[in-house]
């Protein structure tokens, strides 16, 4: 652990003329909030919505200059409160991270004690940071549709936004717990990636709004996950089997979508929210439990890429310019 008073951080401005612009920068640790556990961060990820806050996104990110990074794993240098040792390895997700609390982005966060879960012993700092945010809503949808009922005998789960970080290790996960998946993108060129995390079938994105603007359409899948909502969350919901329930937990396409109550009252489906920021601490204790067993994936390196402090700003871009693939971890310390 670094006694440095000085740390380098992912910084994000804002100018006069209402442009935004983010560097690598030197920060103190006075630049920090005044909160009890401070954490050296060896890695993070990123999500998109780091990349709406790096972009200036004011409902997401209302203070600047400002740190993103909604996820940090780390080494706890200090707590007032005394929950945490010294040199302990944490991880945390969700709450203010990233938005208005200076993020994982930097090497160097200061935040609430009751943010932070002990690194399951399991995952290394990087493991839990391949997963991530993205990561732990995947988690979070394949099981709530579990305790909605759903099981592998009953058919096949599609997937939409299926390259990104929540789509590829939903279907990951899917897989392993033997599942069947559709996974469903626009980009043709990664179908054979998209089979290689376990999807058993690979469909452009735009079929699934096939079913244009009847109520329902034919039911082709027995239970969905939604990472990206507007029409393909309505029209997921058009086509699910009876009985069969659709998750949701993004909005790249759109926050919006419109549709009828047909599939819910003729045919039993339901829509399940999916919240990885402020569930309470307990659920997401026991999630990260599940990733650390039986959601484990074998060879996690294998699901993302490792990139520097330094590449962040190029990447987070990718997420604007919908070329996001699958999770990308970074190396903060290094």
């Amino acid at each position: 652990m670094s006694d440095k008073q000085t740390f380098r951080a992912l910084v994000v401005e804002e100018h006069d003329d209402g442009s935004f612009s983010k560097h690598i920068r030197e920060r103190n640790l006075s630049d920090l909030p005044d909160n009890d556990l401070l954490i050296e961060v060896h890695y993070s990820s990123l999500n998109y919505k780091d990349a709406m806050s790096a972009a200036g996104n004011k409902s997401i990110s209302k203070h600047y200059p400002h740190t993103p990074g909604i996820d940090a794993a780390g080494v706890v240098v200090s707590d007032r409160s005394g929950t945490f040792q010294k040199g302990q390895e944490v991880v945390v997700f969700g709450y203010d991270l990233g938005m208005d609390t200076a993020g994982g982005l930097g090497q160097m966060i200061a935040i609430p004690a009751d943010w932070a879960l002990p690194c399951p012993e399991s995952l290394t700092l990087k493991e839990a940071m391949i997963y991530g945010t993205g990561g732990i809503t995947a988690a979070l949808s394949v099981q709530k549709l579990e305790k909605a009922g759903a099981t592998p005998a009953d058919g096949a789960v599609a997937v939409t936004g299926a390259t990104g970080g929540v789509g590829s290790i939903s279907i990951a996960i899917l897989a392993q717990l033997g599942y069947e998946v559709i996974a469903f993108s626009g980009k043709s060129e990664q179908t054979e990636y998209l089979k290689s995390l376990g999807a058993t079938e690979v469909r452009h994105r735009d079929s699934v709004n096939e079913v244009g603007k009847r109520p329902v359409g034919r039911p082709l899948w027995a239970n969905a996950i939604d990472t990206v909502g507007g029409d393909y969350l309505a029209n997921l919901l058009k086509q699910t089997k009876p009985g069969g329930a659709v998750t949701t937990c993004g909005l790249a396409a759109s926050p919006e979508f419109s549709m009828t109550v047909l599939p819910f009252i003729m045919r039993g489906v339901s829509l399940l929210g999916i919240d990885s920021v402020c569930i309470p601490l307990e659920e997401k204790r026991d999630i990260w439990q599940r990733v650390a067993t039986d959601m484990k994936l074998p060879n996690l390196d294998n699901y993302a890429e490792e990139i520097t402090l330094e590449q962040t700003p190029e990447y987070l871009e990718r997420f604007i310019d919908g070329q996001a693939v699958g999770r990308y971890v970074v190396n903060v310390k290094g």
